[in-house]
This record gives C-alpha cells, sequence and structure tokens, in this order.
C-alpha cells in the first residue's frame, strides 16, 4: 500500500479521507469535537486549516495501549479500566500529533495546533464514530488507527474543514 500524502479530514461528514498521488485511497469515519471547530486554546475545538504531522507516536504499542502525556502507561484499554476511569478522555493504540502550517489561524501565539496538544488518536471501541465527541482532537477506531498509522509519514499533509466535499467524497476508492 502506497503512503498517503494528504489527509483531508471534513468535520461535516466526520470522515478522513486518504489520498496517494492525489486519488483517494481510504476513507475513514472519525470523531470530532462536541464544541465544533475552532482554534482557540482552552477552546475544546478542533482546529480548522492545513496542518501537518509533527511527530508519530506509539508504534509497536498493543492495539489499545493506554498513552498519558504521549507516554505508555503500561495499561491496555479494558471495559474495567474505562470503569475505573469513568470521564477520561482516552488516548489509545497511537497518536499522529499535529502542527499548524498557518501562521495566525492554527500556528504560533493561541491558536497553536500543537501547543493544544492536537492528535489524531484512537479511541475505545465503545465510543461512537461519525459523532462529534471529543475535546479536539481527532479520534479514530483504533483498528482504523493501526490501518492508517504505517502509511502517515511525517510531515504529511493534513487539511481540517467544516466543508462536506461531495464531489470526491463518495468517490470509488483507488
Amino acid at each position: 500500500m502506497p503512503d498517503l500524502d494528504l489527509l483531508h479530514i471534513s468535520i461535516a461528514d466526520q470522515r478522513l479521507y486518504g489520498f496517494a498521488k492525489e486519488r483517494l485511497v481510504l476513507r475513514l469515519p472519525v470523531s470530532t469535537a462536541l464544541n465544533g471547530a475552532g482554534e482557540q486554546s482552552g477552546s475544546n475545538r478542533t482546529p480548522r486549516g492545513l496542518h501537518q504531522v509533527r511527530a508519530k507516536i506509539g508504534e509497536g504499542l498493543p492495539q489499545g495501549a493506554v498513552l498519558r502525556g504521549r507516554r505508555w502507561t503500561g495499561e491496555t484499554w479494558t471495559p474495567e479500566l474505562h470503569a475505573q476511569f469513568p470521564g477520561r478522555d482516552w488516548i489509545l493504540s497511537r497518536i499522529l500529533w499535529l502542527s499548524g502550517c498557518e501562521p495566525g489561524r492554527n500556528r504560533l501565539g493561541k491558536v497553536d495546533t500543537m501547543r493544544r496538544y492536537i492528535y489524531l488518536h484512537g479511541t475505545p471501541d465503545t465510543e461512537p464514530m461519525g459523532v462529534p465527541l471529543s475535546h479536539g482532537c481527532v479520534r479514530l477506531r483504533n483498528a482504523d488507527l493501526l490501518e492508517l498509522f504505517p502509511r502517515v509519514p511525517v510531515h504529511c499533509a493534513v487539511r481540517i474543514d467544516e466543508a462536506p466535499r461531495p464531489d470526491w467524497a463518495a468517490a470509488e476508492l483507488s
């Protein structure tokens, strides 16, 4: 499978679209922010605009590995662990850490995506996809993230916007 050179996240569709050489090759459900789109620090919103994958974290960890502060806690998510920590924002399996590329919009100052710790990350499979529920990050099913992770190089472009893309969103995968 080819490396991806663009990830497009549609907040309206609650989908991640993966492109390789300008061809749609991957479509995955996601969950973006419950509070909607926005770039302001502390807003718990998903930042829009052009980003890049700045760091890949978690390679080799088991599916469901619990990450806190970008480090594995040694735990693997289970329903019992979930019950011990109700309300925790679970970051599981892998992290693709985003950095904004547009100064004043999603980079630097109070709108800096990387300083806001905005990730693409795994979430418990009990959480619904296609429904905005995150605190700003883009959540994926663990199995989907494990498929995506090796195909995304560091510095891969990531565009996040609110508009659906009917021209290619329904297209057949290449």
